[in-house]
C-alpha cells in the first residue's frame, strides 16, 4: 500500500506522519522505519522505529530513493512499513515528474507485502492525477 499526506507547508503533514508512525508501532508484527531529510524529529519518534537521515546517504534522485528503499527491503524480511517524511525535499524533483517513481513504489510494496507512507508538500489544486488514488 502507498498513502500520501498532502497539503501546504505548515498544515501539519509532519505531525501527522510522525503521529502515524509512532501508532503503528505499536501494533505492528513487523519493523517500522521513518525516514527523514534531517534529524530535527528524532526525539519525536518511538524507539521501536528506526530513523534515518536521507541526507547521510546522498539521496538526491527519485531513482536513488528506490533503489535505497529496496537495499532496506533485502536486508530485513521483517519490514512492514516505511514513512517519508518531505519527499520532495528528500529527492529534489517536481511532483510532475514522479509518476515513474509512483508506479515503481505500488510494485515494490506490493511484491514485498509493506506500506510506504509519504508527506509531500503542495497545494491541493496541483494534486497530479497519477497521485489522487494515494491520498491519506
Amino acid at each position: 500500500m502507498i498513502g500520501v499526506i498532502f497539503g501546504e507547508k505548515g498544515t501539519g503533514k509532519t505531525k501527522q506522519i510522525l503521529e502515524m508512525a509512532n501508532k503503528s508501532v505499536l501494533t505492528a508484527k513487523g519493523n517500522t522505519i521513518f525516514i527523514d531529510d534531517d534529524t530535527s524529529y528524532i526525539y519525536d519518534l518511538s524507539r521501536k522505529a528506526r530513523f534515518i537521515n536521507a541526507s547521510d546517504y546522498g539521496i538526491s534522485t527519485p531513482k536513488m530513493l528506490y533503489g535505497f528503499l529496496c537495499g532496506l527491503a533485502a536486508s530485513d524480511f521483517d519490514l512492514e512499513t516505511i514513512y517519508i517524511d518531505g519527499l520532495l525535499s528528500i529527492i529534489g524533483h517536481e511532483l510532475d515528474n514522479l509518476e515513474g517513481l509512483f508506479d515503481d513504489l505500488k510494485e515494490f510494496s506490493e511484491k514485498n507485502s509493506l506500506s510506504v507512507i509519504m508527506s509531500i508538500t503542495g497545494s491541493k489544486e496541483t494534486v497530479p492525477s497519477y497521485m489522487k488514488e494515494y491520498l491519506l
